[in-house]
C-alpha cells in the first residue's frame, strides 16, 4: 500500500527543514507511516479539514507543528503548507493558504 509524499513546492519543503530538529523528526515519522500504510492515521495524528484538505498533528518538546495536505489519483500525498501552531486556534490565513494551494493542485495535478 505505498504511497508517494512531495512537497507542493521547494519552498514548502525549506520551510518544514527549517522546523526545530525534534518536531521536524516527529513530522517525519508520520510521513513515512502514511507513506507506508496510507494518508489517514487517525487521530490524534491526521484529521480531515473538509473538501478534500487534511491535517497532519505533529507534537514535540519545541512545539507542536501542523501541515495540510491533500490526497491525488495513484496513491499521491502532496504537503501544501505547514507552519508552527502559537495559538490554540489555527490562523484563518494559514488555513486559506492550504485551501488556495489545494485548488491549484487539483486544477492542475
Amino acid at each position: 500500500m505505498d504511497y508517494t509524499l512531495s512537497y507542493f513546492n521547494e519552498t514548502v519543503q525549506a520551510e518544514f527543514n527549517a522546523w526545530p530538529v525534534g518536531l521536524r523528526a516527529r513530522f517525519r515519522a508520520l510521513t513515512i507511516r502514511m507513506e507506508a500504510h496510507g494518508p489517514n492515521l487517525g487521530m490524534p495524528h491526521t484529521q480531515a479539514m473538509g473538501d478534500g484538505l487534511f491535517e497532519i498533528r505533529a507534537k514535540a518538546e519545541e512545539g507542536i507543528g501542523r501541515a495540510f495536505y491533500c490526497v491525488l489519483v495513484g496513491r499521491r500525498i502532496v504537503i501544501l503548507h505547514g507552519f508552527i501552531k502559537k495559538t490554540d486556534k489555527t490562523p484563518k490565513r494559514e488555513l486559506t493558504v492550504a485551501r488556495n494551494r489545494l485548488k491549484e493542485v487539483l486544477q492542475h495535478g
